[in-house]
């Protein structure tokens, strides 16, 4: 999702967003809930003064491989708030129903109360479930959300009609996806396309990569990932123009 988006391990250039990480990390927990069944998230703060807030959900692996992302974003200004994507869906909770709106709606509340975050609206990055989390509950939010960003969606699981849920979108949203994505049939590019192509009354981009799969933007090591870097690269930029466009890290 960004141009170096690579292991902390291996590049120099993390070392920066590990330390911010590091210093961050005793804030984990604040902004949002403190309560054991919860969101809990991880804070990765502006390196100086305020930010707008941008809160990222992550995919279904929880919150470790999006923690380098966030730190990018704080880099450029941002208040980011990691939380698990499976707070918002978890298709894996058989028979438990995920209160996604509701810990979304607390988060958001959460991350406004911290000093270090600008007032005003926040702007929602999902990642796969994450994804489908943030416009399921965070799309619908105009007067509480700026942007919605998804890389990916589990769209596909969810059993939704795109023209309805198209026609009920209230936010720009910026969706990613792979051409060879059929990860356990969560996120089949026919209902990426069917989305794309549904009516709506807000701004839509779409991207899709001919050659990409899931979780493209992820260099890790998990079968049926294949990690292209230059589609990472190009949806990163993708994501920094569409937030400062829409989100500035200064705020509006």
């Amino acid at each position: 999702m960004r141009s170096n988006y690579t292991k902390r391990r291996n590049s120099s250039h993390c070392i920066l967003a590990y330390g911010l990480y590091v210093i961050s990390a005793i804030a984990i927990f604040i902004g949002c809930s403190s309560e054991s069944q919860g969101p809990q998230c991880e804070i990765f703060p502006p390196i100086g003064g305020k930010g707008a807030i941008v809160i990222i959900a992550s995919g279904y692996s929880g919150r470790g491989y999006y923690r380098d992302f966030s730190s990018k974003l704080a880099e450029l200004g941002y208040y980011t708030v990691l939380m698990d994507g499976k707070d918002l869906i978890d298709p894996g909770r058989i028979g438990l129903i995920v209160a996604g709106a509701e810990n979304l709606q607390t988060v958001i509340a959460d991350s406004k109360s911290s000093p270090q975050a600008m007032p005003g609206k926040v702007s929602l990055v999902g990642f796969s479930i994450g994804g489908a989390g943030v416009l399921r509950y965070g799309a619908i939010l105009k007067d509480q959300v700026s942007a919605v960003v998804a890389y990916y969606p589990a769209i596909t699981t969810a059993g939704w009609d795109m023209r309805t849920f198209a026609a009920g979108l209230q936010t720009p949203v910026l969706l990613f996806a792979g051409e060879q994505d059929h990860y356990e049939n969560c996120c089949l590019i026919e209902s990426m396309r069917e989305l794309a192509e549904a009516p709506k009354t807000v701004p839509f981009e779409y991207v899709e990569y001919p050659d990409a799969g899931h979780c493209f933007n992820l260099d890790i090591s998990v079968p049926l990932f294949t990690y292209r870097p230059q589609e990472a690269a190009d949806a990163w930029a993708r994501t920094v123009a569409f937030l400062d466009r829409l989100h500035p890290p200064g705020g509006e």
